[in-house]
């Protein structure tokens, strides 16, 4: 199944003969998109200043709810493994899939009234935009914090001779211990290498008791021996089996050494799973949180826009284009030749009547203006954004 495209468009309603979303689908076409309602409420409109403000600001923040939302994406994707349809059913926004909310949009009344300041609108999305942005930084980083401690005890137990607990391995009788003068060290070798070891360990340093190499552990990769010598050339010994790429590992016993560690791993695996669920429910809610407060930017945007372009009194259709993005072209096409007159000038046309780009300059112009500017850069005669979910 194709990804969806949305594109949300406003239109000024002198320039339809009938129901603007009818006339919107059949200039779109059935098979490039589906037209849906958008409303838009009537927001306090200010000054001409204020607004090309506003759409400065709005601009941003629509920056940052992109990336928020991916963010949650990315963090949902990575918890759940890829698996993409068990992602999906993570992605709801006020208890329904996202495709459904938005479909059926209505702007939250209660959480961001109508009636204040755009200033201010503006200023609570930004702020509950950076709240749920930081509680899914900050549980996701937790989590990762919990699988990578449980990461580490998990090598421990299952690892190879190098890096895993000698404390199940390690029979506390084969060591020398309380000794004033020597002691036993423990050392890691690479199994094709286990002769060279056995032939040459008592010569690799003054002092290494004769005949104290004891097999201890075997996997499919190394060998791990014990070997004994006297505790002031210790360090050489260690030193030399380090240069022939032999690990020595530190071990000390400790009783109950065995049965504490199995505790630990228990108790980091019970926390792992505890902050997954925590991450998994928060992935969820922050989902719903960021695509909610998007489509609420989103809205702000077409507002301010259409107030910018086609002046006052407010009198304009929205509509929401679902469609895929091997689609939008089209409907982008379709658009541009049914409604550039809208732009004047900016666009022309050539012999054939086909509508042509405008120039780089007039794009610039018209940035510069406060007038939207496409997506892709690109100046559009009417109010048009594209956006799509990860």
């Amino acid at each position: 199944m194709a990804p969806a495209q949305y594109i949300l468009v406003s239109l000024p309603l002198r320039v339809f003969d009938d129901d603007p979303l009818k006339s919107l689908a059949a200039t779109v076409g059935r098979d490039n998109g589906e037209v849906l309602p958008y409303p838009v409420p009537s927001f306090k409109i200010g000054t001409l200043d204020a607004l090309v403000q506003h759409a400065d600001d709005l601009t941003k923040l629509n920056g940052a709810c992109e990336a928020a939302v991916a963010k949650v994406a990315d963090s949902l994707k990575g918890i759940l493994d890829g698996d993409e349809d068990l992602v999906a059913q993570q992605k709801i926004v006020n208890d329904k899939p996202t495709d459904q909310y938005l479909r059926s949009f209505q702007w939250n009344k209660l959480r961001y009234r109508a009636d204040r300041p755009l200033a201010e609108l503006i200023e609570n999305l930004q702020k509950d935009l950076q709240n749920s942005d930081n509680d899914v930084k900050a549980k996701f980083n937790q989590y990762n914090t919990a699988k990578t401690n449980l990461a580490a005890l998990e090598r421990k137990q299952t690892g190879n001779l190098v890096t895993k607990s000698l404390t199940p391995i390690v029979d506390p009788k084969l060591l020398v211990q309380d000794s004033e003068y020597m002691e036993t060290h423990l050392i890691v070798v690479p199994t094709n290498a286990r002769k060279d070891f056995i032939r040459s360990y008592e010569t690799l340093a003054p002092m290494v008791v004769p005949r104290s190499s004891i097999q201890v552990a075997q996997d499919d990769e190394f060998t791990l021996f014990a070997v004994t010598t006297f505790k002031k050339t210790s360090a050489e010994f260690l030193q030399k089996c380090r240069e022939h790429k032999w690990t020595p590992r530190q071990y000390k016993y400790v009783e109950g050494g065995k049965e504490e560690e199995q505790r630990e791993l228990q108790r980091v695996e019970k926390e792992a799973r505890k902050v997954r669920a925590e991450a998994l429910l928060l992935g969820r809610t922050g989902w719903g949180e960021s695509v909610m407060i998007w489509a609420h930017v989103m809205t702000l945007r077409v507002f301010v826009e259409t107030v910018l372009r086609y002046g006052l009194p407010l009198e304009f259709a929205s509509a929401l284009i679902r469609t895929t993005p091997k689609q939008a072209k089209k409907v982008k096409t379709a658009l541009d030749s049914a409604y550039s007159y809208l732009g004047g000038n900016a666009f022309g046309r050539d012999k054939h009547g086909r509508v042509k780009k405008d120039d780089a300059s007039l794009t610039s112009e018209m940035a510069a203006a406060g007038l939207s500017v496409g997506e892709g850069n690109e100046y559009t005669a009417y109010v048009y954004y594209e956006f799509d979910l990860p």
